[in-house]
């Protein structure tokens, strides 16, 4: 049985009747920069997530750096972030001239640690990034007395920090809500910040005539705003079979490896367990057909392009562990129960549990 990694066509393919008609419908208006789709999608985003306002803009690390752009975070600043992370966390913060400060994980959770973060703040240290991985929301970071800026790239439905400044997602395609194409959005409750934010997304102006801002171009396309208007009507559904899914696994597995373990709010954008022997069951399920990831390896402390920062291999050795040890199996809403089992038993038979 092939079986990918993560199939984003089951979920969008009951919905392509609706597509196809916001597809015309932007069409019709002829507005495909900003216009009535984006703003619907801001306020409905908004709505959905709890917060006083929210900005669209081109993707994930875009908003980031509008996040850090307008804070005003810049060289001679340091921001704190995990060092098990996508590349673009503190490709983000270096994009800014300032500096990525890595801090160790948990090893139970693959979250900040919030001990190691206090041991790290200096007196240049200007925001906390921490990431919701995998669809885990990060502990609370507010009591630091410093600004949060969350990663919730992998986590849309997932909840937030009420001490954040701003939370940024990407709607890129295999994400929880996702475009059919790029996309991103800070969520901010302060409306100055949300202002700035709005102005530096297009070139640091309001209207197109006054420039106060040397700012980017960094904007949501109609189409794709009006494909996530849909999409968001079924973000919470999606995450409640990616729940249930995640739950079959825990149960299916039963111990063969270390599995995620469930709390309020998780979302599973991915089901990573933990082994020793994680390049051993890769191979079989690559031999089976079945899609798989590992991730962070290296880790971002070992990354070519960040070598400037000074970091060696053994600086962060629980996140060192986890990003040789982390298998992601296939997981979707929809992916169903027989594809589980398979993927399961595969496992089993690389471990010498169940006969071929």
């Amino acid at each position: 049985m092939t079986i990918p990694h993560v199939d984003v066509k089951a979920q969008y393919a009951p919905l392509i009747p609706e597509l196809q008609e916001a597809f015309a419908r932007t069409l019709e208006t002829g507005r495909f920069i900003f216009g009535p789709e984006v703003e619907a999608f801001e306020r409905e985003a908004a709505a959905h997530l709890g917060t006083q306002d929210s900005v669209s803009c081109a993707n994930g690390t875009d908003a980031l750096v509008l996040v850090m752009d307008a804070m005003e975070i810049g060289p001679g600043d340091e921001v704190i972030c995990p060092t098990f992370t996508f590349y673009a966390t503190a490709e983000s913060i270096a994009r800014r001239g300032a500096t990525p400060v890595f801090a160790e994980i948990d090893p139970v959770t693959l979250n900040l640690d919030p001990a190691d973060v206090e041991r790290r703040i200096t007196d240049r240290t200007k925001a906390i990034m921490p990431v919701h991985l995998f669809g885990r929301p990060a502990p609370d970071f507010g009591g630091f007395g410093l600004p949060v800026i969350e990663d919730a790239a992998q986590a849309f439905g997932a909840g937030g920090i009420a001490t954040s400044v701003a939370s940024t997602f990407s709607f890129f395609p295999t994400k929880n809500l996702f475009a059919l194409g790029d996309g991103g959005l800070i969520a901010v409750n302060d409306p100055e910040l949300a202002q700035r934010i709005r102005m530096l997304r297009f070139h640091g102006s309001a209207a197109k005539k006054e420039f106060l801002y040397v700012g980017y171009n960094s904007r949501l396309d109609a189409m794709q705003a009006s494909f996530l208007r849909i999409f968001l009507r079924h973000v919470d559904d999606w995450n409640q079979q990616r729940r249930e899914a995640a739950a079959r696994y825990t149960e299916l597995l039963d111990g063969l490896v270390e599995t995620p373990v469930d709390e309020a709010g998780h979302v599973y954008h991915m089901y990573c367990v933990r082994s020793p022997e994680r390049d051993r069951l890769a191979a079989a399920l690559k031999e089976a057909d079945i899609g798989f990831a590992v991730y962070y390896q290296p880790p971002l402390h070992l990354q070519p392009a960040l070598r400037y920062l000074g970091y060696s291999e053994g600086d962060f050795p629980e996140t060192e562990k986890a990003s040789r040890e982390n298998l992601c199996l296939p997981l979707w809403a929809g992916i169903t129960e027989e594809q589980q089992a398979e993927v399961v038993s595969v496992l089993k038979r690389a471990s010498g549990l169940v006969r071929s």
